[in-house]
Order: C-alpha cells, then structure tokens, then sequence
C-alpha cells in the first residue's frame, strides 16, 4: 500500500455534494467558512493510505468521493477489513475527541478525494456549536450498535446468510437491477476482504462461493457476479431466522 505524498487539490466546503451527509451540516456559514478555510483536500489512488494504525490523529478526516476501507491489525500482524466508509462519512473523530493516535488504518479502495479538518479548527468548533458535538456522539453511538449488530450475525448467523447479506449491502452502490430481477454487481472488494468482513477466513469464503453457485444462485467472475433472481439471497437470510 502506497503512502507517499498525495495530490492536494482546491474544493468549497459551501458547494461539496457530500456535506448534508457528514456532521458539519448543523454548522452556521460563518462556521462552515472556518472548516473551509482549515481544511486540506487530498486525492488519494487505489491502495493510497490515509492514515496508519499508531499515527498521531491531528484532526477529523471527511470524505467527499471515493470508498475508503478501514483496516486493523490481528495478533498475527495481518491487516483484516472491519468496516467500508463512502462519502460524507467521518473518520478519525473517535480519536481525536479521546485525545488518542489512530486506532485503525485507512486505506483508498476507489480514487477518492478527502478532507483533514485539523485539529485546531475542530475544537474552535466544539466550543462554538455545541450541536457539532452533540452529532459526533450520535455518529459513536451509531457506529458501536453497528460493531454489535456486526458481533451478533457472526457468532448466530450461518456463513451463506452473512455473504448474502453482505452482497444486498454492496447491491445498493455497486449493482444493477433489471426487471426480471436479475442482478449484476460489481464487487469493490477483494475475496479475501470480504471474508474479512463477515467473519470469515479465506478458504471459507471460496467454499461459500462456490456453494452459491452449484445451488444456482449466484455466479463470480472475478469481481463480477450475477444473480438471476435476488429473491434467492433474501431467502438465505429468512431461512437463517427460522434455525
């Protein structure tokens, strides 16, 4: 993974497309002007890291385009997907508001471009509107009922109702649908992460694929996959609540 120097590049925080979806929308336009004027925006490529796992965290990262996978280090030193952010998700802000480096690592999986607020002109902004705040505990609250939904399904759900559940999360951003049903999705992550991110190792995840389609009910080529009839992936999912 790449982490030299990135491309820094000129974007108006009055005209972003993803600031209704992040926590600086309850900011006044003299606040937002603050953010726009200590802000820094970066283009990052395919396997471009934002930050490392142990860096100091001088500020909140905010996303405009792009998919960012976060990533931690097991025990074994391997580094295992946890999570994907898209835009107008915030990263980094757990830690900067514990006063703590990086617990995770960001890494581009599509060309993205971000935005560091720094540091200074977070707490500027804290203390100004106390709203601001008040969202980024919402956003803790949300993303640790999420870590425990995610804890839940792994230790209750069989393997194919989690890749099918994975595969209808992706369906909305990265498939098509047509009319009869049919579905293609084109994956935006490798095999090896998507084991990763329901729970899973490696070898399990080629079992599963390989379990869907000789049941018929989804075929892999490469990062491509087509279902014929989605209905067949909400079933995996209802038959796991009737076990």
């Amino acid at each position: 993974m790449n982490d030299g120097d990135k491309t820094e590049t000129s974007r108006n925080c009055f005209t972003c497309q993803s600031r209704g979806r992040t926590e600086w929308c309850v900011l006044t336009d003299d606040e937002l002007a603050l953010v726009d004027q200590g802000k820094i925006s970066r283009q990052y490529l395919p396997g471009d890291v934002i930050f490392h796992e142990g860096d100091e965290c001088h500020g909140v990262h905010c996303i405009e385009s792009g998919l960012i996978g976060i990533r931690k280090m097991d025990a074994a030193g391997n580094e295992i997907l946890l999570r994907l952010n898209h835009p107008g998700d915030t990263m980094g802000y757990r830690s900067f508001l514990a006063g703590n480096d990086h617990n995770n690592s960001a890494e581009a999986l599509e060309p993205s471009v971000i935005c560091l607020v720094g540091g200074g002109t977070v707490r500027s902004l804290l203390e100004k509107n106390p709203t601001l705040g008040l969202r980024f505990l919402k956003h803790a609250a949300k993303d640790l009922d999420d870590a425990e939904e995610k804890v839940l399904q792994s230790t209750t759900s069989p393997v194919r109702a989690r890749f099918a559940h994975l595969l209808l999360v992706l369906k909305d951003r990265y498939g098509v649908t047509d009319e009869d049903g049919a579905l293609d999705l084109e994956l935006p992550l490798s095999r090896q992460d998507m084991a990763a991110m329901i729970g899973i190792r490696p070898e399990s995840m080629s079992r599963t694929i390989r379990s869907f389609e000789e049941d018929d009910i989804a075929h892999f080529s490469g990062r491509r996959v087509h279902v014929a009839r989605i209905e067949d992936l909400i079933l995996e999912l209802e038959h796991s609540t009737e076990l």
